[in-house]
């Protein structure tokens, strides 16, 4: 039986613990979906703590020590860099990234897109608002962007927005 201070399994074995359920952990949630972390629901919000709280033993195994711990962070601090880093190459970067997807054309929502992307009607009115319009009739094109907000574009060019967000990803 090991300290609290000190491993009981090999500082290796923590850090590939660590690394396997990040990459792992990673892909679920590029498969889940594009919502934006302000953007999660109550019930994403719920999902995410208990699927961090059920992956911390697969990460740590039997150990629960100080030393062990800060092997897992470093694991996992250099699993990001490097996730970080991949990210920038354009070939990776379409691996990670999701792509936009129409929700709204001409006037009308698409019921197979929106099922899709896990998107309701009530969230694309909320956008279609946001945007200073009415209806989802005054829409030419609606699209939910790789970062989860919903782009608007209306029927006329003579729209006051009355919320304005631009998103970047630095590129070095």
């Amino acid at each position: 039986m090991g300290s609290a201070l000190w491993p009981q399994v090999s500082w290796w074995e923590l850090a590939i613990r660590a690394v396997v359920v990040y990459a792992a952990l990673l892909l679920a949630l590029r498969v889940f979906g594009k919502r934006e972390v302000g953007q999660f629901t109550l019930y994403d919000l719920v999902f995410i703590l208990l699927v961090a709280n059920a992956l911390q033993p697969a990460m740590t195994g039997p150990d629960n020590s100080v030393v062990g711990g800060l092997v897992l962070i470093a694991a996992l601090v250099g699993a990001n860099a490097i996730v970080g880093r991949l990210d920038r190459i354009p070939m990776l970067h379409k691996l990670f990234a999701a792509h936009p997807a129409v929700i709204i054309q001409d006037g009308h929502y698409i019921a197979e897109a929106l099922r899709r992307e896990g998107v309701t009607q009530d969230e694309c009115d909320m956008a279609i608002r946001e945007h200073g319009l009415g209806k989802v009739s005054e829409v030419t094109l609606g699209v939910l962007e790789p970062d989860g907000s919903i782009s608007i574009v209306p029927l006329g060019t003579a729209v006051q927005r009355t919320k304005h967000r631009v998103r970047f990803q630095r590129r070095t």
